[in-house]
C-alpha cells in the first residue's frame, strides 16, 4: 500500500495521464519492503466456508500476543482463490514461499512463531504429495500448480482485490492506458480478432467477430452500442467467474472499459447473479475506486474518452445467463428468453447493439492488447487460442480452480493436475459443460480439450466446469439429474423445452426403476432431435446433451438398467439391494447405530443382517462401515 493518506475522496490520486499511471504504479512499488513478511489468506468462497476468515483474525491476534517486533512484522492480506480448493483454508507467506494448507485457527501462534520470528517451516501443514508422501514447501513445486499456466488468474492469490493500489503495482490498467494513448479503436478490435480469442461462457463464438459485428450495426442503426459483462454462472460445479470477479474484479473492469472503447460505448453493465455477494461487493468497490482514479468516468485518463457502468443483480434464473432472457432482465421485465431472429450485435439491450461476454473472456482483454494479438495466439491451438479456466470437482483429488492452454489433455487435466480418482482407479466419465454439455469417457482421456474437439465428441466447453466420475456413478442417474435441473429452470415458453424436458426426464425416471423398455432408447434419441430443432433459447437446445453423450458412449449401461434390472454402478435404489458379508463383518454395531431404519440386526462381535423389505437404501451403513462389509448389488 502507499504510504500516507490514500482516501479516494482524495483529488490528488485522480490520473490524468499515462505518465500519472506509471508514477503512481512506481510510487507503489517503491513504497513495499520486499523483505518484510507477508501473510496471503485465502478468502475465496470455499476457503471461507471452512473458516479461512478466522483463520486471518487468529494471525492477527497471534502477531499481538507474541509481541512481533514492528520490524519484522507481517502484511496480513485476505486474498482472492488461491485454487486448490479442497486443501483450504490455504496460506501463503512471501518471501519465505511456503505454502500452507489446511490452515487452523489453531495453527495461528505456531506460524507467527515458527515461520515468522525463527524462519522455519510448520512441517506439518507443508503440501504431501499423495504419491510419494513427500511435504512439498513451495506452490510452484505442488504438481497441481506446476503443470497449469495461470494468465487470467495470475493476479488471483497475489493480491488484495479490494485494493486498486496492489493491482496497479501487479500492472492493473496499463492496458487500458496503452490503448487509449496509442491505439485507435479500429486497432484494439484489430488485435482481438487476431488473437483468435473465442468466448469463454459457452459455444466459443470468436470475440473479435462479435465486435465488429457490432460496428457495423452501429454503422446502420447509429449510437448508442452497450457492452455487457455476463456474470450470471449458474452451471452445476462451476465458480470460474465468480472466482475472477472476486479475486481480481478490476480485471474484468479493464477488459470491459476497452471492449467500449473499442467499439464507442458510453455505458456498460455487469449482471452477476444474485448468490455471489461477494463478487458484487468487490466489483462495486473496483468501480467506485476507478472513478475516483480517474480510470473510469468522464475523461478516462484525460485522453476525452469517457463510459461508465453499472451492476445490475439477477434474481436466481439460470435462463438468465442466455443472451435475450439477460437483456430482458436489465430492462427491467422478466428474464424470459426471445427468439433471436436478429443477433444481439444488431438488437440487443433496449433494441441497440450490443456486445455480451461474459467475465473469462473480458479478463483475457487486458493482456491481448498489453501483450499483442501474436503472443496471445501463441498460447493454445490454432482454432482454439489463450488458455482456459475450469472447475476441477467431483471425483478428483484435487478440486479447484485450474487453467491450462487450449489443446491440454482431458488425461493431463484430471490425472496430472487433478491427482487422479481418489480410489486411484481410472475415471469413469468428465462431464464438461455442465447441463449444456456431454459426458466423455475414460477411452476419451487423450481428447484434447478445445472448442472443436469437444463438439466432435458431441459435448462442448460451455463455462468450463468439469465434473469426474468414477465407477460409482451412474449415467442415467446423472442424465436425470441435469434433465430435472434444467426442467426445473426451464422459463416454460416455447413447447418443445417445457414438455420434451420433462418427457425426457420421465423416461429416464422409468429406466431407474426398472419399468423402461429398449425401445424407449430410440424414443430419448427421437425427442432429443426435436427439442434440438424446436427450442427457442441455447437452454433447450443444449439440453439433451448429457443424455445424448451417455446413450452413445454408455449404451451397455442404459441396457442393464432395462434388460437385466440391474444398475451397475449400484446407484438407482430400486435396482439394488444392500447385504453384509459375514465374512468381512465384524460385529461392531456401527452400521446399526446409524441405521435410520433400524432394519440392521445382530449380535455384538457377530455378523449382521440387514432386512431387506425395511431398508430404504440410503448407503448411510456403507458409508459408515469401516471394514468394507456392506455390499451393494
Amino acid at each position: 500500500m502507499i504510504k500516507g493518506n490514500t482516501a479516494l475522496k482524495s483529488e490528488n490520486y485522480r490520473l490524468n495521464s499515462h505518465d500519472d499511471l506509471n508514477a503512481l504504479r512506481q510510487r507503489i512499488i517503491e513504497s513495499y519492503d520486499p523483505n518484510r513478511p507477508e501473510i496471503l489468506v485465502c478468502h475465496g468462497t470455499g476457503c471461507i466456508a471452512n473458516g479461512s476468515v478466522q483463520v486471518a483474525e487468529a494471525i492477527r491476534r497471534a502477531c499481538e500476543k507474541l509481541g512481533v517486533d514492528a520490524k519484522v512484522m507481517p502484511g496480513i492480506k485476505t486474498t482472492g482463490c488461491q485454487g486448490l480448493c479442497s486443501k483450504g483454508p490455504l496460506v501463503h507467506i512471501k518471501p519465505h514461499g511456503l505454502f500452507y494448507q489446511k490452515v487452523k485457527v489453531e495453527n495461528a501462534e505456531e506460524i507467527i512463531q515458527k515461520t515468522i520470528l525463527e524462519n522455519q517451516p510448520v512441517e506439518k501443514l507443508l503440501y504431501k504429495d499423495p504419491h510419494t508422501g513427500e511435504r512439498i514447501h513451495k506452490e510452484e513445486d505442488i504438481p497441481f500448480y506446476k503443470k497449469q499456466q495461470r494468465y487470467v488468474l495470475k493476479n488471483i492469490g497475489k493480491i488484495d482485490p479490494k485494493s486498486i493500489e496492489d493491482k496497479i503495482a501487479a500492472g492493473g490498467y496499463q492496458a487500458l492506458s496503452k490503448a487509449l494513448t496509442t491505439m485507435t479503436p479500429a486497432q484494439v478490435v484489430e488485435e482481438i480478432t487476431k488473437s483468435g480469442l473465442r468466448g469463454r461462457g459457452g459455444a466459443g463464438f470468436p470475440t473479435g467477430r462479435k465486435w465488429q459485428g457490432a460496428l457495423k450495426a452501429v454503422e446502420k442503426k447509429g449510437r448508442p452500442v452497450y457492452v455487457v459483462v455476463n456474470g450470471d454462472e449458474g452451471d452445476p460445479g462451476a465458480f470460474m467467474d465468480c472466482a475472477i470477479m472476486e479475486g481480481d474484479p478490476h480485471a474484468v473492469l479493464e477488459g470491459l472499459i476497452l471492449g467500449a472503447y473499442a467499439l464507442g460505448a458510453e455505458m456498460g453493465y455487469l449482471y452477476i447473479r444474485m448468490e455471489y455477494p461477494i463478487a458484487v461487493k468487490h466489483l462495486q468497490l473496483a468501480m467506485d475506486q476507478a472513478r475516483a482514479y480517474g480510470l473510469m468516468g468522464k475523461n478516462i485518463l484525460g485522453t476525452g474518452f469517457s463510459f461508465d457502468a453499472q451492476i445490475n443483480r439477477g434474481a436466481g434464473a439460470f435462463v438468465c445467463g442466455e443472451s435475450t432472457a439477460l437483456f430482458t432482465s436489465i430492462e427491467g421485465k422478466a428474464g424470459n428468453p426471445r427468439p433471436k431472429y436478429v443477433r444481439s450485435v444488431e438488437e440487443g439491450l433496449w433494441g441497440r447493439p450490443t456486445v455480451l461476454n461474459n467475465v473469462e473472456t473480458w479478463a483475457n482483454v487486458p493482456m491481448i492488447i498489453e501483450k499483442g494479438s501474436a503472443w496471445y495466439a501463441g498460447i493454445g491451438v490454432p482454432h482454439s487460442t489463450g488458455t482456459k479456466v475450469f472447475c476441477l470437482v467431483g471425483k478428483v483429488n484435487n478440486v479447484g480452480l485450474v487453467e491450462v492452454p487450449m489443446g491440454t489433455a482431458l488425461s493431463k487435466i484430471i490425472e496430472d493436475i487433478g491427482g487422479g480418482v481418489p480410489s486411484g482407479e481410472p475415471f469413469k466419465a468428465v462431464q464438461t459443460g455442465g447441463p449444456s454439455g456431454g459426458c466423455i469417457p475414460y477411452s476419451l482421456k487423450d481428447l484434447p480439450v478445445d472448442f472443436d474437439s469437444l463438439d466432435q465428441a458431441g459435448a462442448m466447453m460451455g463455462s468450463g466446469a468439469m465434473i469426474v466420475m468414477d465407477s460409482h456413478d451412474c449415467v442415467v442417474d446423472i442424465g436425470r439429474y441435469f434433465l430435472k435441473f434444467l426442467e426445473e429452470e426451464s422459463c416454460g415458453k416455447c413447447l418443445p423445452c417445457r414438455l420434451g424436458l420433462t418427457r425426457m426426464r420421465e423416461i429416464l425416471d422409468n429406466f431407474a426403476q426398472g419399468s423402461g423398455a429398449e425401445s424407449d432408447i430410440e424414443d430419448l434419441k427421437s425427442l432429443a432431435k426435436a427439442i434440438q430443432d424446436g427450442a427457442l433459447c441455447a437452454l433447450g437446445k443444449s439440453a439433451p446433451n448429457p443424455c445424448l453423450t451417455t446413450l452413445k458412449f454408455f449404451h451397455e449401461e442404459y441396457l442393464a438398467h432395462v434388460n437385466d434390472q440391474k444398475c451397475p454402478a449400484g446407484v438407482c435404489k430400486d435396482l439394488i439391494t444392500y447385504s453384509i458379508d459375514p465374512n468381512a463383518c465384524t460385529g461392531c454395531r456401527s452400521c446399526a447405530r446409524q441405521c435410520p431404519q433400524e432394519c440392521i440386526s445382530g449380535e455384538k462381535k457377530k455378523p449382521h443382517v440387514i432386512d431387506e423389505k425395511a431398508c430404504i437404501r440410503c448407503g448411510i451403513c456403507k458409508e459408515t462401515c469401516k471394514f468394507n462389509a456392506v455390499i451393494v448389488s
